[in-house]
């Protein structure tokens, strides 16, 4: 099973966009930073970049005074990258979802092999493997 690591973000107003929901860039923030945990806590984080956010969908707005749970895991690997999946959600209704390529990367900066496999077991972990192939 994939280790899924859990962090909440409380939202206050300087969250908020100018129709006072959680604003699409401070989500998109809180996204990376869930991902890049899951992949911090399996890699020294000196040598982890984020390279693409894939498939970002807002499911429902975010209003000041709610609590966003992020749970992120890291279900694909491939030679230098790692692919994090994270969803959030508020009182267990979903909220935003999306995937994360994170590169593994010498003192150069240039990608350099982790040597992490990720192996699927449930269904779930399964299907999200199998998306994060297809990015």
């Amino acid at each position: 099973m994939h280790k899924q690591l859990i962090i909440h973000h409380l939202v206050k107003g300087e969250d908020l966009n100018h129709h006072r929901t959680l604003f699409a860039g401070r989500g998109a923030e809180w996204l990376v930073e869930a991902g890049f945990i899951a992949a911090a806590d399996m890699l020294n984080p000196e040598f982890i970049l984020c390279l693409k956010i894939h498939g970002m969908q807002f499911r429902r707005p975010v209003r000041p005074g709610e609590v966003v749970r992020f749970v992120s895991s890291v279900v694909l690997a491939g030679r230098s990258s790692l692919v994090a999946y994270i969803r959030a959600d508020v009182k267990g209704q979903l909220t935003v979802d999306g995937f994360i390529t994170f590169v593994y990367v010498d003192e150069n900066g240039k990608p350099r092999p982790h040597g992490l496999v990720i192996e699927a077991e449930t269904p779930e972990e399964i299907e999200l493997q199998e998306q994060a192939r297809r990015l």
